[in-house]
């Protein structure tokens, strides 16, 4: 329990205090991604002050991934599997653990082994507005997607575990819900733009 709930309260850090909406599915499929070189680099909240920082560099395999480390103001890292979907004319980055930490070299030597069988890695997705000349995107939040599900129940496939939504629709029906919705403000709340170093 402890390891999932920290996994869920470094990606709120990362993504601006907010708990992010977690999907079962990918947003992407093969012929979804695309790379785009102007994102690689390191990206700060503000020059004068680098105090977190979100480093892309290109993945060795898979080629057209991000390797995404974010270090927040005390230091702390994430290491992230990030893919650049490109839907319509609409991009968005789905980012994935690129190490769970639950994968232990030797399992006995967790508290408790056998519950790291039951400990699930899931994507979680940010809209991007534009690359440069600043990298503004916009992230997922908990509450205010509890808001939207409320008004519109049926809009996409979903469960509540442990009072935070984690999204089970498939791929594609994940791609035209984020189609249909993904200008609400509801869905995509949090704002974030980044300078590069």
């Amino acid at each position: 329990m402890k390891t999932k709930k920290s996994l869920f309260y470094m990606l709120a850090a990362i993504l601006g205090g907010c708990i992010p909406i977690m999907s079962v599915h990918p947003l992407y499929t093969d012929s979804d991604i695309i790379f785009e070189e102007k994102i690689l680099g390191t990206w700060v909240d503000d020059p004068n002050s680098p105090e977190t920082t979100w480093e892309f560099s290109r993945m060795d395999e898979p080629s057209n991934a991000y390797k995404l480390i974010f270090t927040d103001e005390e230091g702390r890292k994430g290491f992230f599997e990030a893919y650049l979907v490109k839907l319509q004319d609409k991009m968005f980055l789905d980012l994935f653990p690129g190490e769970i930490p639950w994968e232990l070299e030797d399992p006995n030597t967790a508290d408790w082994p056998y519950n790291t069988f039951f400990l699930l890695p899931s994507h979680t997705f940010i809209k991007i507005d534009s690359i440069e000349p600043q990298l503004k995107l916009r992230t997922t939040s908990n509450s205010p997607m509890k808001e939207f599900l409320e008004e519109h129940p049926d809009a996409v496939e979903h469960i509540l575990v442990e009072d935070r939504i984690v999204l089970t629709a498939s791929t594609k029906e994940l791609q035209a819900f984020i189609l249909k919705y993904a200008d609400d403000e509801k869905l995509f709340p949090g704002d974030i733009t980044l300078e590069r170093k």
